[in-house]
Order: C-alpha cells, then sequence, then structure tokens
C-alpha cells in the first residue's frame, strides 16, 4: 500500500484552511506541534520524541505553507511538498528560531493576526519565554477560531484507508495473542509478546499499549504491565494504539484464560449491546451526547460512566469525547472509537473497545468487530 499522499491531497487541506482563514480574518496560522504540522506537510519522524528544538509551519492566507525548522530537518522536510524551508542551527542557547519566525511571520503576514491553537487538545511547543519575545517583536497573536480542530475532524478517504490499514494489523495480532499469553504468563511478557506480534504484522511502531487482568476484569487500564502471572479464570485485556504511515487504530480485545466465568461472559454481553447500540446511533447529524447515551443506558452508571470513545487519526485521542456534555455533531468522515466499560463488581470492570467511520447512513467498522462469546485462551 502506498505510505504518504499525493501532493494534493495537502494543498486541498491548505486550501480550506486558508478560506476558513479569511472568514475568520487570519493573516496566517502559527503551527509548532507534530501532527499539525505533518497535517500540511507529510513532515513524519519520530524525531519529536526530543523536546531540544522547536518546529515551526506558517500557512499564510495564500500560497503554500513555509517551514522554519532546525536544520537537522531540511533534509526531510525537502522530500515533502514544501519548498520555502528556512533553518537556522539548532538548539541554539540565544536565539532559537526566534528572529528567523518573527522575520518571516512579518513577511508572510504583514500586520495581519497570526492565529494559533488553542483549544482542548492544543499547547504550544515552544518555550514560554521565546515566545514572549516573539510576541514582542510586533506580531499580533490570536485564536485560531478553532481552524485546526475542525480541519482534523473530518478525514479524506486517503486517511480512512490507513487508519484502516493499522485496524486490519491489531486485528491479526490480535488473533495471535494465544501465542504469547495463558496461564502462568507473567502478564508484562503478555505485553513484550504482544507488541512484538504488532511489529511483525506490519505495525511501523507501538506507541501505545495498555491492559489489565484480573478474575472478573481490572482496576484501571492505564498502569503499567508488572510480573505477576495470568491465572484461570482471569479476563485478559489488550488495548493498542498501534501507527502505520502516521495514523492510529486504538481498540481492545479481551480474553478469559482457561475458562469464562458466567459474571465475565454476561459483562461481556453487555458491552457487545452497548457497541451495537451505539452503531444505530452514530449517523451523520447525531450528537457525541447521543451516542455516548446509547452505551450508558446499557453499561449503567449515568455520567459517572465517564468517556465511552473519542475521535482518532493521527493521535491516538484527538477531537470529540463520547460523554455526556460533549454536544459535538457528528460528521460523514468522523473516525471515532466506541469504548463502553461495564462495572462486575466493585472497583472491578471490563472494557470494550471498537474504531468505526461516520458514513452518510451506517458507520463502516474500520475493525474487525467482536462478536459472540468471550474468546478463551487455553480452554
Amino acid at each position: 500500500m502506498t505510505r504518504g499522499f499525493e501532493t494534493q491531497e495537502y494543498r486541498d487541506r491548505v486550501a480550506r484552511a486558508q478560506r476558513a482563514m479569511s472568514e475568520a480574518d487570519l493573516g496566517a496560522l502559527l503551527l509548532t506541534t507534530e501532527p499539525e504540522i505533518r497535517y500540511f506537510t507529510g513532515f513524519l519522524t519520530r524525531f519529536w520524541e526530543s523536546p531540544s528544538r522547536p518546529w515551526f509551519l506558517i500557512v499564510p492566507e495564500s500560497g503554500a505553507p513555509v517551514a522554519v525548522i532546525p536544520s537537522i530537518g531540511a533534509a526531510l522536510m525537502a522530500r515533502t511538498w514544501i519548498e520555502d524551508i528556512r533553518t537556522w542551527a539548532a538548539p541554539h542557547p540565544v536565539d532559537d528560531g526566534v528572529s528567523l519566525l518573527a522575520q518571516t511571520l512579518h513577511e508572510l503576514a504583514p500586520g495581519g493576526r497570526v492565529g494559533l491553537p488553542s483549544g482542548r487538545e492544543t499547547h504550544l511547543r515552544m518555550p514560554l519565554a521565546d515566545f514572549g519575545r516573539l510576541q514582542a517583536m510586533g506580531i499580533d497573536f490570536g485564536d485560531d477560531a478553532g481552524i485546526m480542530a475542525r480541519l482534523r475532524a473530518v478525514k479524506s478517504e486517503a486517511e480512512i484507508t490507513k487508519i484502516r490499514r493499522a485496524c486490519a494489523i491489531a486485528g491479526r495480532a490480535f488473533d495471535r495473542v494465544g501465542e504469547v499469553a495463558g496461564e502462568g504468563a507473567a502478564l508484562e511478557e503478555v505485553f513484550r509478546g504482544f507488541q512484538r506480534l504488532l511489529l511483525e504484522e506490519g505495525a511501523d511502531w507501538v506507541p501505545y499499549l495498555a491492559g489489565g487482568a484480573g478474575p472478573l476484569g481490572y482496576a484501571d487500564v492505564i498502569s503499567p504491565a508488572d510480573a505477576t502471572p495470568l491465572q484461570r479464570g482471569d479476563v485478559l485485556m489488550l488495548d493498542t494504539g498501534a501507527v502505520w504511515d502516521g495514523y492510529f487504530c486504538d481498540y481492545d480485545r479481551n480474553f478469559a484464560i482457561g475458562e469464562a466465568s458466567p459474571r465475565a461472559e454476561a459483562a461481556w454481553g453487555h458491552l457487545l449491546d452497548a457497541v451495537a447500540a451505539a452503531e444505530e446511533v452514530a449517523r451523520p447529524g447525531a450528537r457525541a451526547s447521543d451516542v455516548w447515551q446509547a452505551m450508558a443506558q446499557i453499561v449503567g452508571a449515568g455520567e459517572t460512566a465517564g468517556r465511552l470513545g473519542h475521535g482518532l487519526g493521527m493521535q491516538l485521542t484527538e477531537g470529540l469525547s463520547l460523554t455526556a456534555r460533549d454536544g459535538a455533531v457528528l460528521e460523514e468522515g468522523m473516525v471515532i472509537t466506541l469504548e463502553p466499560g461495564i462495572e462486575t463488581v466493585e472497583g472491578l470492570f471490563i472494557v470494550h473497545e471498537e474504531n468505526i467511520v461516520i458514513r452518510d447512513g451506517p458507520p463502516e467498522r474500520l475493525s474487525p468487530f467482536a462478536s459472540g462469546s468471550l474468546p478463551v485462551i487455553g480452554a
């Protein structure tokens, strides 16, 4: 499958952004984070793990974006469609790209307001002291009017294809969990083994792997794995955010070790019912809270049920949340997760998650949906 996107994909994204910028009276957008810069350029690297250097992309009111980046990234950025690449030797202890960035902003947006993504899930990936210096250089900064969030919320078919591919990779790895999990296996070894399976099946990397295990579920789904051995009757859950070509899947699978207890089976059935109910509601025009309500009515707990799904794409979680209070309206092309959880006994619960894309009509399933009885390993 082809990696990256055709140049026209990026040109279309820029054109949509510039139309929205004109409506919001913005002279430019200043972008500083990995997904935002990659969204317009295709600049894909793991080098973002290093916090030593800031990176900047300017989307002007007309024309192609301009990259203002550390010189170490020039060669890779030159492989993208971006032609105007301005660099400095970074990290610089005195002027880490600030003067170059200010000069470029004055050139591209003379006297205009520069929008910065400022809503939920955003951050400014540059030192605040440097941003203060930038402001003092006469640049008028303001909010981006939600432009980036709206653009990224609706995926193109090319983006959806990559998410679908990531989901398929995880599905093949989940089919092989019996190779690494079983009675007596340490949970930490299961985690390591499952990451290996994901890589063998084609994942580029596995930034996120969580899970848990216990006789009737687990107390949380974010703790690191430890050396506790799996026991007969345990419910094992593995939740992965595996990446293919810069796009995530995010779904989990539950397995019974040796045998499934009647209570675990009953909880599993409720979770499948909750996902099916959410599918029926997940249509263009529905609100995120409507989809939440469909699941919450089945798994119970009211608002304390918390978030039962979220947006998905270049990040593991992005955009809307399926909660009681999120009024975001679903649109065709949005990719979301359905993630109901149900308490089995006090302090323990089971979570189930699937990935879908909103279509004109029933949603398309991106993850290979679970069905039937709770899968058993080593029966």
